[in-house]
């Protein structure tokens, strides 16, 4: 089924056209990612508005939609309108989660349509994945895989946070990836106990953890995964707490499949986390869905008590935090199934010393 079908679909309720302004939406519907541009989806046709940079590339490339540059003579707000006369659409269902609040004042005040919020609607669908889209995701997360086998060779004491998360990014690219999935996360030593921490200039020493959070994007399809090694050596502290972590990953991805309500995956690995004595110190959730965007729904964390539904794209990532001292995070990604799920990530997890 196209994706483009499930978009209209959603024509028979109370709206009769679909305003697509993200580029998340547009490069779903049009199975084509373009950088700028607005999109209406109504049953009478489809049509997408670009300017001149991307014309070209959209005429040629999108799927479904009648491709209309946008320029000083017809602009986003003249190209809806014609849309709209021409198809006769009333309601538009709109994308409030992405709007500003100056963006969607200026629609609501030029568009001779009545703008409804559609946000949920139009982006529940990304929840299940089709097999191509599963194809793209496989293909990120191998191109992660193979980053992190290379940025391994090239950890060494002395070398900055900044330089390992150049070392990670370039790794990336040079294994394929057309994108960053999102800013890495690149911290050493105390700073691990930060989840979010961000690259500076700490030198990585004998000793350290170091944490590494990254992701390719592969023709605009998410990879995510996290390794935390050790430079040189672990203490006894540093081994029992990621071994924690990982029984805990472990234990959760064993019970993840279609129809687990997420709450209940988060559970299991927050239970081996508390019953070790560091409950307090995993404050996230368990995981999230990725796809085009590297934080999708559903999820399955503490918050989501539906069940999750076949081919979602989730992240399994427990950790554990111990402010001012360490911190350990393991995550890969897992593809949902009836009878349980596929890790598609392929790096090793055993503690890792370079």
């Amino acid at each position: 089924m196209r994706n483009l079908d499930k978009y209209l679909s959603l024509l028979d309720g109370e709206v009769d056209g679909l305003l697509l302004t993200s580029r998340y939406a547009r490069h779903y519907g049009a199975e084509f990612d373009i950088a700028e541009g607005v999109a209406i989806v109504t049953k009478k046709g489809c049509r997408y508005f670009t300017d001149s940079r991307y014309i070209e590339s959209a005429t040629n490339s999108l799927k479904g939609f009648a491709v209309l540059e946008v320029n000083r003579g017809h602009g986003y707000y003249s190209r809806l309108n014609d849309a709209i006369a021409d198809f006769g659409v009333t309601a538009l269902g709109y994308e409030e989660h992405y709007l500003s609040a100056e963006e969607f004042m200026g629609y609501e005040k030029n568009l001779n349509a009545k703008l409804l919020p559609f946000n949920a609607q139009i982006s529940a669908f990304r929840g299940q994945k089709e097999p191509w889209e599963l194809e793209l995701m496989r293909k990120a997360q191998d191109i992660t895989d193979k980053a992190f086998s290379e940025v391994l060779t090239r950890i060494k004491p002395g070398m900055t946070e900044l330089e390992l998360q150049a070392e990670l990014i370039y790794c990336m690219y040079k294994n394929g990836g057309t994108g960053l999935a999102f800013d890495p996360i690149v911290v050493s030593g105390p700073n691990t106990s930060m989840p979010h921490g961000v690259a500076g200039e700490r030198v990585i020493q004998a000793g350290d953890f170091i944490t590494m959070d990254f992701g390719a994007s592969y023709m605009g399809y998410c990879s995510d995964m996290t390794r935390t090694v050790a430079v040189g050596y672990a203490t006894e502290e540093m081994e029992k707490v990621y071994n924690t972590v990982l029984e805990a990953q472990k234990a959760a991805i064993a019970v993840t499949k279609a129809g687990v309500p997420g709450c209940d995956i988060d559970a299991v690995a927050r239970k081996v986390i508390s019953d070790a004595g560091y409950g307090a110190y995993f404050g996230h959730g368990y995981g999230h869905s990725l796809g085009l965007e590297i934080h999708e729904n559903p999820s399955p964390n503490a918050s989501n008590h539906d069940p999750m539904p076949v081919h979602s794209v989730c992240s399994a990532e427990p950790g554990i935090y111990l402010p001012g001292k360490f911190g350990v995070r393991i995550e890969d990604v897992t593809i949902l199934k009836q009878d349980g799920c596929e890790d598609i990530t392929h790096s090793p997890k055993n503690l890792i010393i370079v």
